[in-house]
């Protein structure tokens, strides 16, 4: 039996928020301002003839949370929606917020719970030295991962200390 030979090292490293990000809006503001102005030096390339951006979202996800609560202001019920776009997730809440019959049948009075909202938004980098790595934030915390040049962990945590919300 023939052996596995590693062939590279990638790495993991992730930033624990001292204060979950305030808001979808704020959240997605941080992520466009990666995309548009390339903080981290990032070049775009080519694979079998297709240019990339040097910087493109690899996935997202914005998931709200309603409650419905009594007049006492006990739950009563809860549901969640998840949406792969900030826009889709505005308009779930919109939407959630206005249905008589889901409130009547829930038997509560629907109220945002913005506190439990999650977001999460994975960017795909490429470094001018030809390395491709990982930027994933979520609401508590900013991860990077496939990386193996730890210049690109430098990179990333300066850009991130002068953003007041990645404290």
């Amino acid at each position: 039996m023939a052996d596995f030979v590693q062939k590279s090292t990638t790495k993991t490293a992730a930033r624990v928020l001292a204060a979950p990000i305030a808001d979808v809006t704020t959240f997605a503001g941080i992520v466009q301002d990666v995309i548009d102005d390339n903080p981290f030096g990032c070049t775009s390339y080519e694979v079998g003839g297709v240019t990339f951006d040097p910087v493109s979202k690899s996935r997202e996800s914005y998931t709200a949370r309603i409650l419905y609560q009594d007049d006492d202001g006990k739950t009563v019920g809860q549901i969640t929606a998840r949406s792969g776009s900030v826009a889709g997730f505005n308009g779930n809440i919109t939407e959630l917020l206005a249905n008589t019959e889901l409130t009547a049948a829930m038997g509560g009075d629907p109220a945002r719970d913005a506190e439990n909202e999650r977001y999460l938004c994975a960017l795909r980098c490429h470094d001018a030295s030809g390395e491709t790595y990982y930027v994933t934030f979520s609401r508590d915390q900013v991860r990077i991962s496939s990386y193996a040049d730890d210049a690109v962990v430098a990179l990333v945590e300066a850009w991130a200390d002068t953003v007041p919300a990645l404290a």
